[in-house]
């Protein structure tokens, strides 16, 4: 705590000015999708201003819309959301590299929101990390008691109150090895790790889990060169 606490003060009170420059912005105001957003599994609809997160009844995976950019570091991702109703479980903001083979699907690091909970996690070295077989191995339940351990240190939970149908918006910000969210201004909680630094993050998305969470004013910024 008496790491973190600071952090967490300095990010609340600098964030908006650490990330100057805007890669791209949506308030979703025109009809439909516009064409720098892509899809994987998706059913996710933008309607009265707003982009509806669906995962289709029978999809296998929840529903992926997604921005890509050239390779950076250093993000920040600030979007309004809702859940709106009890059906929502959760949303993630994941920062890929799809030119990355080390790791499924190019997973770097992500942010999970539910009503009740946000969890940071280092996807590159910790549960998508395909070295020596590590992703499979966990699927199948498989990982040693040390592998187990050292997973658990690939992430970390804190817990928040967020109501049903309320707006709130969201920042998620990746600054070297750090992992840093606030929710409507406050400093919810902050993660380090190695993977969190790759270097070419070139995909962030938006994951539905697995629906009635919308979204409004998603904008994608980095810092200043």
């Amino acid at each position: 705590m008496k790491i973190l606490l600071p952090l967490l003060l300095l990010a609340a009170s600098t964030f908006a000015a650490d990330y100057p420059r805007v890669i791209f912005s949506d308030d979703f105001t025109a009809d439909g999708f516009g064409k720098a957003w892509g899809h994987y599994k998706s059913a996710s609809v933008v309607k009265g201003g707003v982009l509806v997160g669906i995962t289709a009844p029978a999809s296998d995976h929840s529903a992926v819309d997604h921005i890509r950019l050239e390779g950076e570091r250093d993000l920040e991702v600030s979007v309004k959301f809702r859940f709106a109703s009890d059906k929502a479980k959760s949303f993630n903001v994941w920062f890929d590299d799809k030119n990355y083979k080390g790791s499924h699907a190019g997973h770097i690091c992500q942010a999970s929101i539910s009503p009740k909970s946000v969890n940071l996690s280092d996807a590159k070295t910790g549960g998508f990390n395909l070295e020596g077989g590590f992703y499979d191995r966990k699927k199948a339940n498989q990982l040693t008691p040390e592998e187990k351990k050292m997973l658990a240190a690939k992430a970390k939970s804190f817990p928040v109150k967020l109501a049903l149908q309320d707006w709130h918006t969201l920042v998620v910000q990746t600054k070297g090895d750090a992992l840093t969210v606030l929710i409507d201004g406050t400093a919810v909680g902050s993660f380090q790790s190695a993977g969190i630094a790759h270097d070419t993050k070139s995909l962030v998305s938006l994951t539905t889990n697995a629906v009635d969470v919308e979204y409004d004013d998603f904008r994608l910024s980095g810092i200043a060169k």
